[in-house]
């Protein structure tokens, strides 16, 4: 049975009102088998540290005063959550552990550790007796019983068995946070906020699928959204940024929270329990989010720096003060970042290797990825002298830059570094299909396209496939090494495994550039669009598909407001759709296009001359690289009858492929059978072509191979794709070997037509136009 933990934090039981809504969400979260992890109420835990801090000094009227305040706040809840017997028996209870707690403080041996514990023991209690008041069966677990440590080590495998036996699916069982024994059977803590660590232990000893931790806010933000209405809340946060910002003491998530998922597959959720049907945060493992951009500010803060810290000590100062410390190597000393008002007990812990450098600092850390930390941190520093703030100490670290200053920073300022450094713009995740020689020369120019666009967008190339393997990153390539990281990381796939990684992409866009020929791959394309991704086509399948298939595709994509763009599908850099979607926006008529629409058969036509046979040029031609494995697929005319449908598909016209008239440049013969066997026949294709030729020259024209699309008054439309004659000074005839050609006539150019002519192949060529399509598609998502 899938098990699901639970963790509610104080300030989601800090009153009678919140205890309730709190048992709303078990009600409506939970079933029997279940975990509830919780923390003391309200400011339980730190008025438990007063307690203890009059006891140490021997203040017997701030003990008693501070008790009473205990007393109190218990008191309210009790009596606002339970009547009768209940109420009666919890009220006892509760008096006795004062008493004792009293009397324990005159014999001097209360015990901080166990002081402490009665925060997390009354939540337990409360919240388990309030469920069962409710018809819920729910009890309460001292996780001392659970939990056990030596030397400061958790007994992992002697945990997770009591665990499992303790732990059944008779009840929702509610667990003490932050306290553990050890093996003398002592309480000891987790450290502050520690509850959260509990939540997390608890999941990977009984094996749970998933911890949801409750909080006051309803996910992890870029920045305080208290401070900040920018704020942006993300859906999902790497789990190697999260420890990071609970090092440097951000509120959401805590140290030590996160290690016990790793090597689980254990998902970690971050929502809010004031609004539990708001979306929360995934906490995810590596490769499955890409890194973010935070700002996280602190309050008073001393910086320490300390001579030869050992292996340990940071845990066991945390320890000790109850709060996260964050600690760092800067010029090869070690140093501490400590709450103001715990810094005399680290000193005194450390005496004499501990000294403070900076005082009462306050400040900022930016966190992102490494890439980025450079010109975020040069850009912080010089926002702060833009707004006259004095910085006392400055770091910048691999992930993060540190910024302590003498001031507060202020939500006004705070807004202006969020501004700059966090919400610089949208994001879009680009997956490439096709990493052969077309795809090779867009990566190597993804660099500098993607800078151009950065002031804008923040494009990331996070995925690259071929027909059998996929390497994703979710923070992006290298694009410096992407072929390194080809050669090491990329895995074999399948379709199911690809779109779970695409599902998983946390971008605001996500585009798939498909730079295949694959026909099985194009169609593909309506899952991509249900995983809301834009499309970019140098793969001519898809806008040549059955009508009823493209219409269906043009439909959804409308309906999830998704675009796609397929410039390169037809003649390869050249503009030739932006020229025909302007002239029809403008309100002009298209009436006829012509011309040439293959590199290779503009090449082959443009080169013949006579004095060698054509299939020595066929064969030349295959050689350079410029026909496809088997030329016949060039010489059947199919490649530019695909184009012409395209075509006539951007003008609206509803054509299907076979509708477009094919005269293929071979005898029909020569299609059949191997390519072995064609060879042995080429002759035919010698003089096939020389009597056409011969043709053409009869009538002072020159043999070309052309595609044409016309459009009668009435509607009526004729495509043809086949050898054409044309005559001597037109800009057909005059093609540069290897041009394609487009002779555009409309309304407006009908006695002097529009004429696009420039390289129609090239792997150059092909890809700069990709990245025409990409600048397009920023564009219009802007």
């Amino acid at each position: 049975m899938a098990k699901v933990v639970h963790k509610f934090g104080g300030s989601s039981l800090s009153s009678a009102e919140r205890y309730q809504a709190v048992a709303k969400i078990i009600l409506e979260q939970c079933q029997l088998g279940d975990s509830v992890v919780v923390s003391a109420a309200g400011k339980t835990t730190n008025t438990l540290v007063k307690l203890w801090q009059s006891f140490e000094q021997q203040d017997v009227r701030a003990f008693n005063d501070v008790l009473l305040q205990v007393e109190n706040h218990q008191r309210e809840l009790i009596d606002a959550l339970f009547t009768g017997d209940r109420h009666a028996a919890l009220l006892k209870q509760l008096v006795n552990e004062l008493q004792a707690l009293a009397q324990a403080r005159e014999a001097r041996t209360l015990h901080y550790a166990s002081l402490l514990a009665h925060g997390e023991l009354w939540s337990a209690r409360v919240l388990a007796n309030y469920l069962s008041s409710q018809g819920i069966e729910a009890r309460d677990i001292d996780a001392r019983k659970l939990f056990v440590q030596q030397d400061g080590v958790l007994l992992h495998a002697l945990n997770k068995e009591v665990c499992y036996s303790a732990i059944g699916d008779n009840a929702v069982h509610i667990v003490t946070g932050f306290i553990a024994a050890d093996s003398q059977g002592e309480t000891v803590t987790l450290g502050r906020n520690g509850s959260d660590y509990s939540a997390t232990l608890l999941a990977n000893y009984i094996d749970a699928t998933q911890v949801s931790i409750w909080t006051d806010t309803t996910g992890v933000f870029s920045t305080d959204p208290r401070k900040v209405s920018s704020a942006i809340k993300y859906a999902k946060v790497c789990r190697s940024q999260a420890e990071l910002l609970a090092r440097l003491g951000n509120p959401v998530l805590h140290a030590k929270t996160l290690s016990p998922l790793k090597g689980t597959d254990i998902k970690l959720l971050v929502r809010s329990s004031f609004d539990s049907d708001a979306l929360g945060t995934e906490i995810v493992k590596a490769g499955y989010s890409k890194e973010k951009r935070f700002i996280t500010t602190f309050g008073q803060l001393d910086l320490l720096r300390v001579e030869k810290l050992n292996s340990g000590e940071v845990k066991q100062l945390s320890q000790l003060i109850q709060h996260s410390i964050h600690h760092f190597i800067k010029g090869g000393e070690a140093h501490l970042l400590v709450p103001s008002e715990f810094s005399h007990l680290v000193i005194n812990a450390l005496e004499p290797r501990a000294n403070i450098i900076e005082s009462q600092v306050q400040g900022f850390a930016v966190v992102a990825p490494s890439q980025d930390i450079a010109g975020l941190h040069q850009q912080a520093l010089e926002l702060l002298d833009d707004n006259a703030i004095v910085t006392r100490f400055v770091l910048q670290a691999q992930n993060y830059s540190l910024v302590l200053t003498d001031q507060s920073i202020d939500s006004d300022v705070l807004a202006v570094l969020h501004e700059r450094l966090v919400n610089k713009g949208r994001e879009l995740a680009v997956i490439v299909a096709g990493v052969g020689n077309v795809g090779e020369v867009f990566i190597e120019q993804c660099k500098d396209q993607f800078d151009k666009l950065s002031e804008h967008f923040d494009l990331k190339l996070v995925g690259l496939l071929r027909s059998k393997q996929m390497l994703f990153c979710p923070s992006g390539l290298n694009l410096a090494q992407w072929q390194q990281q080809w050669q090491n990381e990329a895995i074999e796939y399948n379709e199911a495994e690809l779109f779970t990684r695409i599902k998983e992409l946390d971008y605001e866009h996500k585009v798939i550039i498909d730079i295949t020929a694959s026909e099985r791959f194009s169609a593909l394309y309506p899952q991509f669009v249900e995983h809301d991704c834009h499309l970019i086509s140098a793969n001519k399948y898809a806008g040549t598909a059955k009508h009823n298939w493209y219409t269906q595709l043009r439909q959804k994509l409308q309906e999830r407001n998704l675009l796609w763009r397929y410039n390169t599908s037809v003649g390869a850099g050249l503009p030739v759709n932006f020229a025909l979607a302007d002239l029809q926006n403008s309100g002009d008529e298209i009436v006829r296009i012509e011309g040439v629409f293959s590199g290779t058969l503009s090449w082959l036509c443009s080169r013949y001359d006579g004095s060698e046979a054509f299939s020595e040029l066929v064969l030349g031609a295959q050689a350079l690289g410029f026909t496809e494995p088997d030329p016949r697929e060039d010489l059947s005319g199919r490649d530019m009858q695909r184009k012409l449908l395209i075509l006539a598909r951007e003008l609206g016209i509803e054509l299907e492929l076979d509708e477009i008239e094919l005269e293929p440049l071979m005898p029909d013969n020569l299609a059949q059978g191997s390519w072995l066997q064609f060879l042995e026949n080429r002759q035919q294709l010698d003089d096939f072509y020389a009597e056409h030729d011969a043709r053409a020259r009869e009538n002072d024209a020159v043999l070309r191979y052309t595609g044409a699309l016309e459009i009668a008054n009435n509607g009526h439309v004729c495509a043809k794709v086949g050898i054409a004659h044309v005559p001597n000074g037109a800009a057909i005839a005059n093609l540069t070997p290897g041009d394609n050609i487009f002779v555009i006539h409309t309304k407006w150019y009908e006695q002097n037509p529009l004429v696009i002519q420039g390289p129609g192949a090239g792997k150059e060529v092909t890809a700069a136009g990709i990245h025409s399509d990409l600048f397009w598609l920023t564009q219009n998502l802007k």
